[in-house]
């Protein structure tokens, strides 16, 4: 019997599927895409050949073409970006930030407060609906794929940059980059406390916590979850919060924000990590009152997709985009600059 395994991150990632068979000692010799039709639901042969010519198919570690005859004994491996969908999809008017668009793909500076694809309790206003408006005439985005062209996504209250693929080829090799981890990604993000050291970098299992299935949760000892690691560089220091480039060398789901509550340094205005209570500082009534006040500004975790790179699927160059820091948190850094300079100020006049 044909051996079926599915990969555990990619069905925590819900963007990709991964498969790996081995065929039986009695296979016949069979076209791989015909062999792969008859083993994945809900799957067509086009996709599949799709897969294939961006190198998403291995046999015994070798990336092989539609047309490769399966051995006895083969194992075969296929990286399948977007699941099928399973709920239907509507196109909405809905403004879109584009910061670069061709024929292959797009990419879009997310606003926070916009989730990126439908879901329980979101099944419209997404960045899926608005591409699906936006992209009405691409096959891609009529095709009855649950999130189509998505390869990577961030969470609802982060802004920042994303890539949406516009063919099959430029999801299959976006999917594949994002999947072994060559794309770089780059964030900022506001935390509470004053870090020890300048650069560091934080390593430990991220899985679904165990009392809210919700949230995350760090597994220090390993015994669960998937292997996470986020480096850091502190970029600005404030007395009570520091500013902070994160740098994914993974990307699992709240990987920054689980992290850093991880290591006692939550993000600010955190609602599920407990960052939005005043957790540095002094006990000061005009403290609180500060502090409230950028919460209100700020009504969401301070955490911005500032960069994205990736090799362009058709020319083969790397291209790297930048987004700047959105108006919300720009607008609490300053405060909080003002904040740390007129304490320093009045420390001196005391002196």
């Amino acid at each position: 019997m044909t051996d079926r395994i599915i990969d555990d991150e990619l069905i925590d990632s819900e963007l990709y599927e991964h498969f790996r068979f081995v065929a039986d000692p009695g296979q016949s010799l069979l076209r791989i895409d015909k062999f792969l039709v008859n083993r994945l639901e809900n799957t067509s042969r086009s996709r599949i050949q799709a897969a294939s010519e961006s190198g998403n198919i291995l046999v015994n570690d070798v990336a092989v073409r539609s047309s490769y005859r399966v051995k006895p004994g083969d194992t075969i491996t296929i990286v399948l970006p977007d699941p099928p969908r399973e709920i239907e999809l509507l196109p909405e008017n809905i403004p879109l930030n584009i910061v670069f668009e061709d024929d292959q793909l797009i990419v879009v500076n997310k606003n926070p407060g916009m989730v990126v694809h439908p879901g329980y309790g979101n099944y419209t206003g997404t960045l899926i609906n608005a591409l699906m408006y936006h992209l009405r005439d691409n096959p891609l985005f009529q095709s009855g794929e649950q999130r189509p062209g998505l390869v990577h996504r961030i969470d609802k209250d982060t802004s920042g940059l994303l890539v949406i693929a516009k063919t099959e080829l430029a999801m299959n090799k976006l999917a594949l980059q994002f999947f072994n981890k060559t794309s770089k990604r780059n964030y900022v993000a506001l935390v509470w406390g004053n870090m020890e050291e300048d650069e560091g970098t934080i390593t430990g299992n991220l899985g679904r916590n165990p009392k809210d299935r919700k949230k995350m949760h760090v597994f220090a000892d390993g015994s669960e979850g998937k292997h996470a690691v986020t480096h850091y560089k502190v970029l600005e220091r404030f007395d009570y919060v520091n500013l902070v480039e994160c740098r994914l060398e993974t990307g699992r789901t709240h990987q920054i924000r689980v992290h850093f509550q991880y290591i006692k340094h939550p993000l600010f205005n955190d609602p599920e990590y407990g960052g939005n209570q005043i957790l540095r500082g002094t006990t000061f009534t005009k403290y609180r009152q500060f502090i409230q006040n950028c919460f209100k500004i700020l009504p969401r975790q301070a955490l911005h997709a500032r960069s994205l790179g990736f090799v362009h699927p058709t020319s083969g160059k790397e291209i790297m985009f930048e987004s700047a820091i959105p108006d919300d948190m720009q607008t609490v850094l300053e405060k909080w600059r003002r904040y740390v300079s007129g304490r320093e100020n009045q420390e001196f006049q005391e002196e």
